[in-house]
C-alpha cells in the first residue's frame, strides 16, 4: 500500500506529444495529478478524460502538472485522446500491469466488447487518482476496483487552494499498530 509522504514507485514512459515522462523529473511547483484510467474502451473514462481536460490550466495556475495514464498501447491512447479533444493534457501509455499493481491499482479481466462496442483488452488496470509531489512523495491517492464513482476535479482544485492556503500537510501517513 502507498503511503502519504513516503516515495512513490518510479514512473516512466512515453506520452503521446510530450516526449518521455518521468515523475522523478516532472518538475513543477507543487507536483503532478496523475489519472490512471482503464481506456479507451471505457466511456466513463472519456467523460472523466473530458473533465481533467477542462482543469489542466486550473492545476498549471497552482503549480501542479498532469497526465493520465493507461495500459493501452499508442494507437489506442490516441484514440481517446482524440475522442475527448485533448490540448493540454498529457497522455501516457504502456504502463505496465506489474506497475500498476506497485501503485495499489486493482487489475480487472475483459468482458468482451463495452456499451460502446470497443473489446477490452484481456487485463486492465481500474482507475486512480494521485497527487504527487515535487520530492515525489504521495500527497493524495484514491483508487476505485471498477469505473464508477469517482473523485471530482473540482473538489481537487478546491482541496489543493485550501492545502496551500493552510500549508495543509498530507494525511493518513500513520502505519504504526492501532
Amino acid at each position: 500500500m502507498l503511503m502519504p509522504r513516503q516515495k512513490t514507485p518510479n514512473l516512466k514512459l512515453k506520452t503521446l506529444d510530450h516526449g518521455d515522462f518521468d515523475l522523478a523529473s516532472d518538475k513543477s511547483e507543487r507536483g503532478t495529478v496523475i489519472c490512471f484510467y482503464r481506456g479507451y474502451h471505457c466511456p466513463i473514462c472519456a467523460t472523466y478524460l473530458t473533465e481533467l481536460e477542462k482543469r489542466v490550466a486550473d492545476f498549471a495556475e497552482r503549480g501542479v502538472k498532469t497526465i493520465a495514464i493507461s495500459s493501452d498501447g499508442e494507437e489506442r491512447a490516441r484514440a481517446m485522446a482524440d475522442k475527448i479533444g485533448a490540448t493540454n493534457l498529457r497522455f501516457g501509455y504502456d504502463f505496465s500491469l506489474k506497475e500498476a499493481r506497485k501503485w495499489g491499482l486493482y487489475i480487472s479481466t475483459s468482458r468482451g466488447k463495452t456499451s460502446i462496442g470497443v473489446e477490452e483488452p484481456a487485463l486492465f488496470s481500474e482507475p486512480g487518482l494521485f497527487l504527487v509531489t515535487p520530492e515525489q512523495t504521495l500527497y493524495y491517492g484514491s483508487v476505485q476496483t471498477m469505473p464508477f464513482v469517482r473523485p471530482h476535479f473540482s473538489e481537487l482544485v478546491g482541496a489543493l487552494d485550501f492545502a496551500i492556503k493552510n500549508n495543509y500537510p498530507a494525511r493518513g501517513e500513520y502505519g504504526g499498530e492501532v
